[in-house]
């Protein structure tokens, strides 16, 4: 099948960080799929970050992005242009993920009745451009610690932490993605505040945590692209 890329678009006419969504979603729907290259670049990262919640193994996850992307194109006729694609393409891609952890033998439980108290944002690091060398040295083997922390903790609350502090996700969008309850997600961020704050407490959230690189971003998006 035909491959896609940004070169056949009219850059002038199709300003690719200006257009809005869903004009793009309405073009593609009229026949311009090569346009869909616009939207799986934008959510590349997003996605990442948010199956990286469920799956460690990189292959797994760019394959269960690769399926998700498919299965949202195929669907797009269904997509409500009211809503926000990326909460769509999300609550996608995390039962594409947690029909790879079935397969496994993995059972993740969605409902958590416990309370939740108001707590603080846990992390907080400095800005990069502010740094020294040594100091960015210094941040960067952080950001690894702080990676490796998020992936002991559970899941269900693993997911959570990533959608609200790593990606800024509203508590409403992360309840629309998961299918669960708003206090639920306060839930599940208040606990895993708490299983970070022991060891990360004077740290934070970065911008490139998880990061997918712009080489995986190219091709997980020419895969889809060649498929659509």
């Amino acid at each position: 099948m035909e491959s896609y890329t940004m070169e056949a678009i009219d850059i002038d006419d199709f300003n690719y960080n200006r257009i809005k969504e869903k004009a793009v979603i309405k073009r593609i729907l009229g026949g311009e799929k090569e346009l869909y290259e616009i939207l799986v670049r934008r959510n590349n990262q997003k996605l990442y970050r948010i199956i990286r919640g469920y799956l460690s193994d990189e292959s797994e996850i760019e394959d269960v992005m690769q399926n998700s992307y498919l299965k949202a194109y195929t669907k797009l006729y269904q997509f409500n242009l009211n809503s926000q694609f990326s909460t769509w393409l999300v609550r996608i891609a995390i039962n594409e993920s947690l029909a790879v952890l079935k397969k496994k033998g993995n059972v993740v439980h969605l409902s958590d009745s416990s309370r939740y108290s108001k707590d603080r944002s846990v992390l907080d690091l400095p800005d990069l451009r502010q740094l020294n060398p040594l100091e960015k040295m210094t941040l960067t083997e952080t950001r690894y610690l702080l990676e490796a922390t998020i992936d002991r903790l559970e899941v269900r609350y693993r997911t959570v932490y990533i959608m609200k502090e790593v990606e800024e996700m509203s508590l409403k969008e992360i309840a629309a993605s998961l299918d669960i309850s708003i206090s639920n997600v306060k839930i599940r961020l208040h606990r895993s505040r708490e299983m970070i704050k022991e060891t990360l407490y004077e740290m934070s959230n970065d911008a490139e945590i998880f990061e997918f690189g712009s080489s995986r971003c190219d091709r997980v998006t020419e895969q889809v692209l060649k498929r659509v």
